[in-house]
């Protein structure tokens, strides 16, 4: 099943509105109000929601920190919206370089602190788990405009966190090997319908983040499914939010 919607929490809903409709060519979904809007992404809704007295924020762009690391899009023609980010004085926080599994990436934040990714290209994966799934992810072709790809996390034991999701229908589908970094540092991939999670793991001490839902930034991702033990650590414009063992959080829907 796929990552439904994702929930921001944001200090200025017309700003970000904006934002994502200028760079990442989301479409409202009915009219953004003061305090909400909600914009599709091709493959999934973010749901944008005013916070008026946030707490700051505790996530880091260390990817040692378990849990939430960024928002993933496939695009065609990265380096021009690259350049057009740069000229709206958009941060950066990786520049656009070529990757490992044949693919060119970038990262920056959006105006409240959450950290999106633009991916270029189809990856070419080290270990092919399931030929039929990465077969599917293929087909799904160059977009028209950025389409929603995935979330990233980092988690503690990769065996574990396939385990957990299997209920929501995601599966391993391939892996890229990051042989160049000292850190002992692999991503795995766990495909559910067209979205995926993107898996990272280290071979190093990490640092386990207590949830927030208060903060500015990303909140939970909506999986279609029920509960699976994991504690509530909050409510949100989708309901219950649930943290997995790594801190990751979501909340469940038909």
């Amino acid at each position: 099943m796929p990552i439904q919607n994702i929930q921001l929490n944001v200090a200025d809903v017309a700003r970000s509105v904006a934002f994502y409709r200028d760079f990442i060519a989301a479409v409202p979904v009915g009219q953004p109000t003061d305090e909400r809007a909600v914009l599709d992404v091709v493959t999934a809704t973010i749901e944008l929601v005013k916070l008026d007295s946030p707490t700051e924020s505790t996530w880091t762009s260390d990817d040692l920190q378990r849990g939430f690391r960024h928002i993933g899009f496939k695009v065609s023609g990265l380096d021009a919206l690259a350049a057009r980010l740069h000229e709206a004085g958009v941060p950066f926080h990786l520049e656009p370089l070529e990757a490992e599994g044949e693919v060119r990436i970038t990262f920056f934040y959006d105006p409240d602190g959450a950290l999106l990714e633009l991916v270029e290209r189809d990856l070419k994966y080290n270990t092919v788990v399931d030929e039929e799934l990465v077969a599917a992810e293929y087909a799904l072709g160059v977009p028209d405009r950025p389409r929603f790809d995935h979330i990233a996390l980092t988690v503690d034991d990769f065996e574990a966190t396939k385990e957990h999701y299997r209920p929501f229908d995601f599966r391993h589908h391939g892996t890229i090997l990051q042989p160049h970094d000292p850190r002992g540092f692999r991503i795995d991939y766990l495909k559910g319908g067209d979205t995926v999670l993107e898996v990272f793991t280290y071979q190093t001490e990490k640092e386990l983040r207590t949830p927030q839902t208060d903060a500015p930034g990303y909140v939970a991702a909506r999986l279609r499914g029920a509960p699976v033990g994991d504690p509530a650590v909050g409510e949100g414009a989708d309901g219950t939010i649930y943290a997995d063992p790594d801190g990751f959080t979501y909340t469940v829907g038909a």
